[in-house]
Order: C-alpha cells, then sequence, then structure tokens
C-alpha cells in the first residue's frame, strides 16, 4: 500500500505550504456567508473533526489523511485497508466514535474486491499518533461486509451514523445499480441497518422476525449518501433518485421506502416509475427534487455560528454544484435554500465552532476544502 510508503518521508515533505494559513477568502452579496479556501485533496470524500480541531479526510483512492486547518500540514494515516476506487468505489466515509476521547476508535467504509465481485465494508481502527507524528489505525478489522457482493462499481453508498445514545451504529448499503435488491429481505442492498459497535446486528431490528436479514432497519432504498439524527433523535436520509427524484427521508423502523417499485423520477431510459401516492404502501420523501440535485453528504446543523439556521439538514449538490439546505419542522421537511458553490460538493460538515465545510469534489480544483462563516 501507498501509506507505508509515504512513513518513510521526513513529516516536512509530507506537510503541504500553509493552506490554511494563507487561505483565500471570498464573500458575495448574494450568500449569506463568506467562503474560504483552507486546503486542496486529491478527489476527497468524507471527513469528521478529532476534539482538538484537526479532521480526518479521506480520498476516493484509498488514503486517509490527518490534516490541520490551523497550519495546513497534512499527515497520511496508515494501515488503512486498501479501496477498489473505479467507478463510484472509494474510501469512503469517517466518522469518530460515539466513545473516542476514552477508546480512539475510529469507523470508516470502503469498496472492495473479493473473489470477482465487490461490495462496501465497515472497519474500525484505534488512532494512533506517535511522538514524530507518524500516524496510523491499530488493530484495523473489517466489522461487517454488505451482502452479496455483487459485480459493478456503482452505488456503494457506505455512510456511517451512530445513535444518539452512542450504542447503535446505523449503516447504509446501496443497491449497486441492481434495483432489484432493494427489496429482498435477505439482502442488505438497498437497506438502512442497524448494528452494535461490533458490527452485529443489533437485537430488536423489526423486520428480524419476518425473516429479514437481521441487520435491516429500513428498505427500498436507492443510492445512501448520507444520514444523520436530529436533535430529538429522528433519523434523516437522503439518497440520489434515478432520473429525477432525489429525495430526503424521514427513517422509521421496518419501512419500505420504495424502490425500484415507486420514485418521482423516471428510468434513464425514459420508462416510467409510478410516483410514490397516499396508500401504496410505501413510505413517501419528505422532499424530492426533480430536476435532480444528485445529493453528496448530509449533516444535521446543531451550531451556533449560523443560529438562523440551527435545526437544518445541510446536503451537497455534486451534479448541481450547490450547498442546499433543508427546513425541518418535527417530522416534517421542505426546501428553503440553494446555494451556487461552482463545484460538485461531496461532504458537508460541521466544524467545532458551527462554521460549515465543504469538501469538493473535483473540478476546478483537485478537490478543495472550504469554511464558510457568516458573511457579516
Amino acid at each position: 500500500m501507498r501509506h507505508s510508503m509515504m512513513f518513510s518521508l521526513p513529516l516536512a515533505l509530507i506537510a503541504c505550504s500553509g493552506e490554511g494559513a494563507n487561505s483565500q477568502t471570498a464573500a458575495s452579496a448574494e450568500k449569506p456567508f463568506k467562503t474560504s479556501v483552507i486546503a486542496d485533496f486529491e478527489s476527497p470524500w468524507a471527513m469528521t473533526f478529532l476534539p482538538d480541531g484537526r479532521a480526518l479526510v479521506t480520498e476516493k483512492a484509498g488514503d486517509m489523511i490527518l490534516f490541520d486547518p490551523k497550519n495546513g500540514t497534512k499527515i497520511p494515516v496508515g494501515d488503512i485497508p486498501q479501496s477498489d476506487s473505479a467507478g463510484q468505489g472509494a474510501l469512503m466515509d469517517v466518522v469518530l466514535s460515539p466513545t473516542f476521547g476514552d477508546d480512539k476508535m475510529v469507523y470508516f467504509s470502503f469498496s472492495e474486491a473479493r473473489d470477482g465481485v465487490k461490495g462496501v465494508a465497515l472497519a474500525k481502527g484505534r488512532f494512533n499518533q506517535a511522538s514524530d507524528g507518524t500516524t496510523k489505525l491499530d488493530d484495523v478489522a473489517v466489522i461487517f461486509r454488505a451482502s452479496p457482493y455483487v459485480d459493478g462499481n456503482g452505488h456503494y453508498s457506505g455512510r456511517i451514523a451512530f445513535s444518539p445514545d452512542g450504542k447503535y451504529l446505523f449503516f447504509t448499503n446501496g443497491e449497486r445499480q441492481k434495483m432489484d435488491p432493494a427489496q429482498d429481505p435477505k439482502s442488505t442492498l438497498g437497506k438502512v441497518l442497524r448494528l452494535n459497535l461490533d458490527g452485529t446486528p443489533a437485537s430488536g431490528n423489526p423486520l428480524a422476525a419476518k425473516g429479514f436479514n437481521p441487520a435491516i432497519w429500513s428498505y427500498g432504498h436507492r443510492n445512501l449518501l448520507g444520514i444523520a439524527f436530529d436533535a430529538d433523535g429522528r433519523l434523516w436520509e437522503q439518497e440520489m433518485g434515478p432520473k429525477g427524484g432525489d429525495e430526503v427521508n424521514l427513517i422509521k423502523p421496518g419501512l419500505n421506502y420504495g424502490w425500484p417499485k415507486v420514485s418521482n423520477g423516471s428510468h434513464y431510459d425514459g420508462r416510467d416509475i409510478p410516483d410514490h401516492a397516499a396508500g401504496d404502501g410505501y413510505e413517501a420523501p419528505k422532499v424530492s427534487w426533480n430536476p435532480v440535485i444528485s445529493p453528496g453528504g448530509l449533516i444535521y446543523y446543531s451550531g451556533d455560528l449560523f443560529p438562523q439556521w440551527k435545526g437544518s439538514l445541510f446536503i451537497g449538490g455534486l451534479s448541481s454544484q450547490s450547498l442546499v439546505r433543508v427546513k425541518l419542522d418535527g417530522d416534517n421537511a421542505s426546501k428553503a435554500d440553494q446555494w451556487d458553490m461552482g463545484a460538485r460538493i461531496r461532504e458537508v460538515e460541521q466544524g467545532p465552532d458551527g462554521a460549515l465545510w465543504l469538501l469538493e469534489d473535483g473540478g476546478k480544483s483537485q478537490g478543495r476544502l472550504l469554511k464558510l462563516t457568516p458573511a457579516a
């Protein structure tokens, strides 16, 4: 793997040239925030902040980077399993354990090839930084794999969220562009899963007694690229629709969200898909888009830096090159704002001070890290 080679380099060569200290800032009269360019990565996919303000950033090709926004230093994180990055494959989500302060555990997902087929895997490892700055994950173990692995390079999903009580891990498995597995009770594809922290299916999952895979929490999903809990413990999810029909869903245990039986979009070849309709037996999205936004990351905003947006969802737009805000009102959601960011937005994250952080998905840059703060 490339990581072991990088550890032999002096840290001075690994560190970048102070992108954080010399960030570019732009304010727009049309946007209620100013945008600071903090760093540039190689097709980044996700990020999460450490308690000390540094961040872990994953890159599509399979690298995990420890990044310090204060001085722009980048240090590779070693002992990460090999990812298969063909197509939509990548080293994907990265999230800290709810008890990271005690156990230093980091959970992450990645696409992999095994025995001629591919799927998404969930792994964990213990964060370890030596006195010389060398950083790795110790005792890395894959704790869950989607089932079954299939051919193809799309719709892995792989997003991670911990329940508010820290007892459970929710993990998204895309339907791998195969459609029908989303309705297959034995497959984890096209599902939201509820797992124990060791990756085993959580007891009491709502469909196990009906013969479903015991990990399944909800089903009938397509490509689930964002998942987040709100302040009241509701679980929100966004997913890419087909030609039209991108969705924000309120995830409830045991429900069927319809894919591919119903959708507010159509097949790419023009064939119709029945729209969601009252009484059809499927849970309809709270918000949908047509034309699409191509949703990337998702967060529930709980910060104080933008008090007017507290309690909103924020979504990164890929093909729409936008940042999207969705207003929440109890169990309901509605479209609020959509700002043109001029680049594909793969990830949205909330910083320690309540700033919004965005990762671009390439294009005009390799994949810039942006920090949004109030315009005034």
